[in-house]
C-alpha cells in the first residue's frame, strides 16, 4: 500500500508526518497545489520531503473544482483554464527543481473529476491518479462545524475495519499535510499508530512508483 498527502492552504502536520515517515522507513507522495508550493512558510517542509526521496506531485494551482458535484458531473472548466492552471502549478514546482518528468501522476483537486480531465491530463503527459475508496481517511480535513465531521476516532476505526473486511492490499490512502486550526483532533497525530497497525498485519509500503509501474 502507499500514503498519500494533499496540500493546499495548510501543513501543520508537516514536520510530525515526516519524522514519523523517516522513523519508519517509509517513502510517501505529496500532492500540493501552487499556492501551496509559493508559500514561503512551506518552503522548508517542501524541501526537506525532496531531500528525504518523497514524490512531490501537482494539485491544481488554485485548487480548483473541474466539475460540479452533480451526478453528472458537468464540466466547470475550459481546456484553456484546466492547462493554464496546471501549467502554473508545475511552474512553482520547477522552483523546487521539480521537473514536469519528475512528477507524471496527478492529482486532481477535490479529487473530483471526470473523463474528460482525465484526457486533458493525458495530453499534457500526465497520468491523472486518485485515491482507493472504502475508508474515511480523506475525512480528516473536516472541522467540528460541518454536517460531515469525522474525528479521528471514527477515521482510524474506518481503515482497520475496512482493512479486516476486504483488505488494503494495492490501497493509496489519502489524508492531509493539515488542516483549519478549528479541528483540534488531527488525523496526522495518529499516523505513527496507524502504520504500525497495518505493519503488524503484514502490509507492506511501498513508494508511488513501486505502487504504479
Amino acid at each position: 500500500m502507499h500514503l498519500v498527502f494533499t496540500g493546499h492552504e495548510y501543513a501543520d502536520g508537516g514536520a510530525h508526518i515526516l519524522e514519523v515517515l523517516n522513523r519508519e522507513n517509509i517513502k510517501a507522495s505529496f500532492f500540493f497545489t501552487g499556492d501551496f508550493y509559493r508559500n514561503n512558510e512551506f518552503a522548508p517542509l517542501i524541501s526537506d520531503l525532496k531531500k528525504n526521496g518523497h514524490y512531490l506531485g501537482a494539485h491544481s494551482n488554485k485548487h480548483l473544482l473541474y466539475n460540479d458535484w452533480s451526478a453528472d458531473k458537468k464540466l466547470l472548466v475550459t481546456e484553456t483554464e484546466f492547462n493554464e492552471d496546471l501549467n502554473l502549478n508545475y511552474a512553482e514546482m520547477k522552483k523546487f527543481g521539480i521537473n514536469k518528468s519528475d512528477a507524471p501522476y496527478y492529482l486532481p483537486p477535490y479529487e473530483w473529476n471526470d473523463s474528460t480531465i482525465t484526457s486533458w491530463t493525458k495530453k499534457n503527459q500526465l497520468t491523472l491518479i486518485n485515491y482507493t475508496k472504502g475508508t474515511l481517511s480523506h475525512a480528516d480535513y473536516t472541522t467540528p462545524d460541518d454536517k460531515n465531521y469525522k474525528s479521528t476516532e471514527v477515521i482510524y476505526n474506518s481503515i482497520l475495519d475496512y482493512e479486516a473486511k476486504a483488505s488494503l492490499n494495492g490501497f493509496l490512502l489519502l489524508s492531509h499535510i493539515g488542516t483549519h486550526p478549528n479541528r483540534t483532533d488531527k488525523f496526522y497525530l495518529e499516523l505513527e499508530h496507524l502504520i504500525k497497525a497495518l505493519k503488524r498485519n503484514g502490509y507492506q509500503f511501498v513508494s508511488l512508483n513501486e505502487m504504479l509501474d
